[in-house]
């Protein structure tokens, strides 16, 4: 459009659109079927302005050439505009590690905002309890997106088998995991605040970590502690489950406290389900302590990539609702596609008022254990 003086707006294109030539006096702007469009009937001296948008310069400095039809470049700038691909050239671009996300969230946003939403994120807090390599993994991808505050909590040490692309090194083979941690992440990421804090969550103090944190991921070996559990949801703590298996991966729910099921609301199904769980449970706890659950490395990635989404989503819209609450995801080798199963709120909980039902993929074969023989991968023999 143009300005009372008839010459152009500065806008320039949203950042991280590709601009393509599709033919003679034909230009794509966009490749994502959500918001593309395509310009035809363009002149040559049109179609390079539009070219020469693509590295962010704006539309009134790529409009050099006196050959082009000024009435004709506002009626395209107009419809550039109405269409949603610019932005005024007045919003500052975000850089460093989180310009990513910034320039994926401008083409998300209607209103092509994705620096504000990436600068909100550095007010926010997250506590991250387990730092084996998927919890490491989660707590230095938050941080890299831009999370302000990262709190750490895991008391036990590295382990050999922790060492790998989520940071450790061999050196840190033995020390504390929340120090060893620290290190690593404010070593991708200076500017945010990292801190251990070995009584982040799992103290009963109020006035704890918790308390000051936006969202609290757990990473669990075989099962959840329901005491931790149960203490984030009396403190309106939001909180993502991640729990490590004997040969997979399970990343939600995603727990708000008030909507949606909670952990033990999952505990609960697994009862009806099997009513050896309690007993199972209370054993596979005590296993972990000296037998972890083993991390694959392209498991232990793809949930830390999966958990960090998660986590940013719900920080980014904290009221709207998410696909995360009442779902949780299998990921296994040989692929580590997830697998989604959906719960319910159980009616013998009491986390919300309202719900009721089993989850929406909970039918098993006449005598399968829980989470067993209906998610295993390959057609192995089940031995009983």
């Amino acid at each position: 459009m143009a300005r009372a003086d008839g010459s152009l707006t500065r806008v320039r294109l949203r950042s991280g659109l590709r601009v393509v030539r599709r033919g003679l006096g034909e230009v794509q702007i966009g490749t994502d079927r959500r918001w593309a469009v395509r310009v035809d009937g363009l002149t040559p001296p049109e179609a390079r302005v539009l070219e020469a948008l693509a590295d962010g310069t704006p539309v009134d400095l790529a409009a050099g050439d006196a050959r082009l039809d000024r009435s004709r470049l506002t009626a395209l700038v107009g419809q550039l505009e109405a269409a949603g691909v610019t932005e005024p050239v007045a919003r500052r671009a975000t850089t460093g590690p989180s310009g990513a996300d910034a320039r994926v969230l401008t083409l998300l946003r209607p209103d092509g905002d994705g620096g504000g939403t990436v600068a909100a994120r550095a007010e926010r807090a997250v506590g991250v309890v387990g730092l084996g390599t998927t919890g490491l993994g989660i707590a230095a991808a938050l941080a890299t997106a831009g999370v302000g505050r990262v709190v750490l909590e895991d008391e036990r040490p590295v382990r050999s088998a922790d060492v790998g692309p989520s940071g450790y090194r061999w050196p840190d083979v033995g020390r504390p995991r929340a120090r060893a941690a620290v290190r690593v992440v404010t070593g991708i990421a200076p500017t945010v605040a990292t801190e251990p804090a070995p009584t982040t969550v799992r103290s009963s103090d109020d006035h704890g970590a918790a308390a000051r944190v936006d969202l609290v991921v757990v990473v669990s070996d075989d099962v959840v502690d329901p005491a931790l559990a149960a203490r984030l949801v009396n403190r309106g703590t939001p909180h993502l489950s991640v729990v490590l298996r004997e040969a997979d991966t399970v990343v939600g729910p995603l727990v708000a406290p008030g909507r949606g099921p909670c952990l033990r609301c999952l505990d609960l199904h697994r009862r009806d389900a099997d009513p050896a769980w309690p007993a199972l449970a209370a054993a596979l706890a005590t296993t972990a302590a000296s037998h972890p659950p083993p991390e694959p490395v392209a498991v232990a990635s793809a949930a830390a990539g999966l958990a960090s989404a998660a986590v940013l989503a719900h920080l980014d819209a904290p009221d709207a609702p998410h696909r995360w609450h009442g779902a949780t995801f299998e990921l296994g080798l040989p692929d580590a596609l997830p697998r989604e199963r959906r719960w319910a709120v159980h009616p013998a909980c009491g986390c919300t008022a309202q719900g009721s039902g089993d989850p929406a993929v909970m039918v098993r074969p006449r005598g399968a254990c829980v989470d067993g023989l209906d998610h295993a991968w390959s057609g192995r023999p089940l031995h009983r």
